[in-house]
């Protein structure tokens, strides 16, 4: 997997193109249909470091027209959650402007047909409302975050793709999220992962101007767990993965820019418990809503 420093906003692009040359990736058969998949947890702009930027996947679509042909059928796309509506975030975090100025589609994806999986995980049966046009691509990118957050500790390329499901009420999933994160990763698992690293969110957002890019998703989350201050080997997600055979640490080489460069700035939770922590914002946004009679973000929905 591929990591480089972007050195400023007109470099963006740049560095998507150096980080693909990096990891040698190529398109292997002909592209009609790409779907591309951002992080739109909530109505927050990308500097706040919860959402995808739209300069990322303005670059993501720069390259797919120069690999695949200026003809092809480009969607970005998102799935409601509980407390947020993808028709609204379009607007909201600057896609709905990408899609008139490059000539794409959104996709909203609780909003078109979908088929009922069902996958093991763990000793456990599961069932996953999952978009048609995902399975339909002919080219899926997953534009992930790098976050911490409650139950999964990190969010970032696996956790994305949960975000896929087609039912906006997620949280049925949340008593035993670490495996439905696999699950779902078992049934719709994207050919190219781009991370979105511009602004890293730990403790407090930060200035990473980090691009990681890798075919394996597990790659992409053990690599972006340490650099976020976790050992991978602790977290449940990736040990669920790695015990179901979906993915494996052993062996996993980076090139570009050293991982340490951007895990001696990335702002990890302290030394209070993460727990307790969560349990006091997540406490005080409850009386922020009940003050003033707004929605409580959804730290764990997307």
């Amino acid at each position: 997997m591929g990591l480089v420093r972007s050195q400023s906003s007109d470099d963006i692009t740049n560095s998507i193109y150096r980080v693909l040359d990096l990891i040698d990736f190529k398109i292997e058969k002909p592209v009609k249909k790409v779907a591309i998949k951002p992080n739109l947890c909530y109505y927050w702009d990308a500097s706040t470091g919860y959402t995808t930027d739209p300069r990322v996947v303005s670059g993501i679509i720069d390259w797919v027209r120069d690999k695949c042909g200026e003809y092809t059928e480009i969607f970005v796309v998102e799935a409601d959650a509980s407390a947020m509506r993808t028709n609204l975030a379009f607007p909201i975090l600057g896609y709905e402007k990408l899609a008139e100025e490059k000539n794409i589609k959104l996709y909203n994806l609780s909003d078109g047909p979908s088929t009922e999986n069902k996958v093991s995980v763990n000793n456990r049966e599961m069932t996953f409302k999952t978009p048609q046009l995902l399975q339909e691509a002919d080219f899926f990118i997953n534009v992930p975050k790098m976050k911490l957050m409650r139950i999964s500790h990190i969010t970032c390329g696996m956790k994305n793709i949960f975000g896929c499901i087609s039912s906006p009420l997620k949280n049925v999933y949340h008593p035993f999220l670490n495996t439905a994160i696999v699950g779902i990763n078992k049934v719709l698992e994207p050919h190219l992962t781009v991370v979105d690293g511009l602004i890293g969110l730990g403790r407090n957002p930060i200035k990473l101007d980090l691009i990681m890019a890798s075919k394996d998703v597990f790659s992409i989350d053990w690599i972006a767990s340490e650099i976020m201050g976790y050992n991978p080997s602790t977290l449940e997600f990736l040990r669920i993965a790695e015990k179901e055979g979906f993915g494996s640490h052993n062996g996993i080489k980076t090139v570009g820019n050293n991982p340490e460069e951007f895990k001696q700035i990335f702002p990890k939770v302290g030394n209070i418990p993460t727990e307790y922590l969560w349990s006091l914002e997540i406490g005080l946004l409850k009386l922020y809503s009940k003050i003033v009679n707004d929605i409580v973000p959804p730290f764990v929905e997307n």
